[in-house]
């Protein structure tokens, strides 16, 4: 999210230490703030510098630049109406920070009540009241229909345990995996993240305040290394310490536990965690040892999540003598160039010779992935640059992507076993087998039909909407035929970016399906005019168009594009399919149009990026597994290389719905889903 004025933020405990660090540097940013606090005159104190700050940002404003709620957090009725005020005020949120916290006064087992006023209000102040915030963020932030960011306090005593407060450490530790379990909401645009700071000075006033022994502690230093505080200071002197705190706190125990935090590193870590779109469900520990970083490590993520495709054959792996190698197998060759894919391709038998060469691997394929372009390659266009008669070249293997099963590795392959999953994006995957250089092998978890769709069409999604889009947050982003393959994911990947996202289709039922992924404004183009609608919902223009009708859609998003807005060309399924294949399209005008509002225009062909595939397939596979991304596959069902015609006909149809797949080994395919 970029921070810029106008947008609004809820602090919890905004009044004194990290929060009132956060609130002025959000009104440093032109951001209206509401402060709340049980402390009202440190609050009307706090808010009324934000106003003096905001007043260089907004002026003649008809309401408050900053507000003050007084507020206990554990009363869910006062903090429901501070969360209301704030609404009524801003019209919306789009930062909330749960900030709010204490500490338990006595050592636990010197507790002689039942700790209602120690440890049972450590943790409603520092746990539940935390949860009731951030439901009320959620719904916020749902209700207005816009992106937002949720930061739940938490401290480094929330990854490791803090023997001097347990109470505390339950709390923070609490707070944690909350924070990390809302990472589906990012679904919606919403994240959510958790700040782990260390030792602070804020954190020690207050406990001589609240009566903590700091003797004690002192006296158990050598088991407090891993004690760790709820704020941080932005004075790092222990001279102020000595002269605040008098001999309570030894020097040396302050050094032992690594020092005190200056302030600018909390608010640093903060912004951080709200401005990179790509930090949900995320702990960043802030400490002097080791600066900013994130929990857990990926070292100790990989001890529990289903991993990325760099080592997927520890998931999946098929006994070799369940796979039987043939003498030969068959593939789909193209044999005459026509823009009728029935028409150019036929099936055709080939040897499957052992051994197969040293740096090659074997794939068994189970599923291919059906594209709009089949129909481009079965005409010749994409071997156009090359020069020459094309049709010397015949025949060509069709086929663009697919999944299988390692049967056989050549000598000098190391890396890769036989019985692992991987993927293929090369030529040739409308076939029982592919022999392929292993340096073209993209492993996966699984070979799920779901990860065909994550090849071509998820890929051409996540690195266009990165490369060519340079896609951030607080965007309006528009996908056309968004219910197809590679619209799905499209439309996602700039909905988990913070985006505002319209997308185009045709049909009821595609409409219903992208609701369901969280579509802002789905256009259905029969019943509505789409630009009518544009112009109508949408006057100052979309800022990303993520286009691949081409033809009369390519005018009407040109035409709708806002100043500095950015247009990608992802493929024009609307003009491949003429009987003799492609028409190029002319633009008179076109320079001047994009020289008036400072637009691009950007075309993208995934084969030119392969050096992203592995990294963004990961990054999909991931989401995919964590939840945070669905992959549809259209139900209509292909079988067998002899139905690979009908799929390419299908697609163009128009009708289908998400990916269309075709199993080509259903014996196997079978086996790999029971497991």
């Amino acid at each position: 999210m970029e921070l810029k004025p106008g947008l609004s933020a809820l602090v919890t405990g905004g009044a004194s230490g990290i929060g009132e660090a956060i609130s002025i540097a959000f009104a440093e940013r032109g951001i209206f703030v509401t402060v709340v606090d049980l402390s009202e005159e440190k609050g009307k104190q706090v808010t009324a510098v934000i106003q003096k700050i905001n007043a260089k940002f907004h002026q003649n404003l008809k309401f408050p630049s900053a507000l003050f709620v007084r507020c206990d957090v554990t009363n869910s009725g006062e903090l429901s109406s501070a969360f209301a005020k704030h609404l009524q005020t801003y019209g919306g949120l789009d930062i909330c920070i749960n900030n709010a916290g204490i500490y338990t006064a006595l050592p636990l087992h010197n507790d002689p009540t039942d700790g209602s006023a120690t440890w049972k209000r450590t943790i409603n102040v520092n746990l539940v009241a935390v949860i009731h915030s951030t439901i009320l963020a959620v719904r916020a932030m749902q209700a207005a229909k816009r992106p937002g960011v949720i930061i739940n306090m938490s401290s480094s005593a929330g990854l490791y345990p803090s023997f001097a407060d347990p109470a505390y450490s339950a709390s923070k530790g609490g707070v944690v995996l909350f924070t990390r379990s809302l990472l589906p909401y990012r679904r919606q645009g919403i994240r959510v993240n958790a700040l782990c700071p260390e030792l602070n000075m804020h954190t020690w006033v207050s406990n001589t305040i609240c009566g903590l022994d700091i003797r004690w502690l002192n006296a158990k230093a050598d088991q407090l290394w891993y004690l760790c505080c709820e704020v941080a200071a932005d004075n790092a002197n222990l001279e102020f310490v000595e002269t605040n705190i008098g001999s309570k706190v030894d020097p040396k125990f302050v050094t032992l536990v690594g020092g005190f935090i200056p302030m600018k590193m909390v608010v640093t870590g903060a912004l951080e965690l709200i401005t990179d779109n790509t930090k949900a469900g995320c702990c960043l520990w802030i400490t002097n040892r080791r600066g900013l970083e994130y929990w857990p490590t990926p070292a100790e993520e990989a001890k529990y999540r289903v991993s990325s495709s760099k080592s997927s054959r520890r998931f999946l792996q098929i006994d070799p003598l369940d796979i039987k190698l043939p003498q030969s197998f068959k593939k789909i060759v193209v044999d005459s160039l026509n823009h009728n894919f029935r028409a150019a391709t036929r099936i055709r038998c080939a040897p499957l010779t052992q051994p197969i060469n040293p740096n090659h691997v074997l794939v068994k394929i189970l599923y291919a992935g059906v594209n709009a372009s089949d129909v481009n390659f079965s005409s010749g266009r994409y071997f156009s640059g090359k020069g020459g008669d094309i049709a010397r070249n015949l025949p060509f293997d069709a086929g663009f992507e697919a999944v299988g099963i390692i049967a056989a590795v050549g000598d000098a392959v190391n890396d890769l076993k036989i019985g692992s999953a991987a993927a293929v994006m090369t030529y040739g995957s409308y076939a029982e087998f592919m022999i392929v250089p292993s340096k073209f092998i993209l492993p996966v978890a699984k070979p799920e039909p779901e990860v065909v769709a994550m090849l071509t069409s998820g890929l051409t999604a996540s690195i266009a909407l990165e490369q060519a889009a340079q896609m951030g947050s607080g965007k309006t982003v528009m996908i056309t035929a968004a219910a197809g393959g590679t619209g799905q994911f499209a439309v996602q990947l700039a909905k988990l970016g913070g985006n505002k996202v319209i997308a185009t289709c045709g049909g009821k039922d595609k409409a219903m399906f992208l609701k369901s992924l969280g579509v802002d404004r789905v256009i259905n183009y029969r019943d509505e005019d789409i630009k009518t609608v544009l112009k109508k919902e949408f006057p100052e223009g979309i800022d990303i168009i993520y286009e691949s009708v081409g033809g009369k859609m390519f005018d009407m998003c040109l035409n709708a594009l806002a100043i500095f807005g950015r247009l990608v060309v992802i493929g024009m399924i609307s003009q491949y399919q003429g009987e003799h294949g492609w028409t190029p399209s002319n633009y008179p005008g076109i320079c001047e149009k994009l020289l008036a509002k400072s637009q691009t225009v950007a075309g993208f062909f995934l084969p030119q990026y392969s050096h992203l595939w592995r990294q963004h397939l990961d990054k999909l596979y991931n989401a995919y597994s964590s939840g945070m991304l669905k992959v549809s596959l259209d139900p209509k069902k292909f079988v067998g290389l002899d139905s690979v015609a009908d799929a390419v006909e299908y697609l163009h149809t128009g009708n289908s719905i998400g990916k269309v797949v075709v199993s080509i080994d259903t014996t196997l395919c079978q086996a790999v889903a029971k497991l």
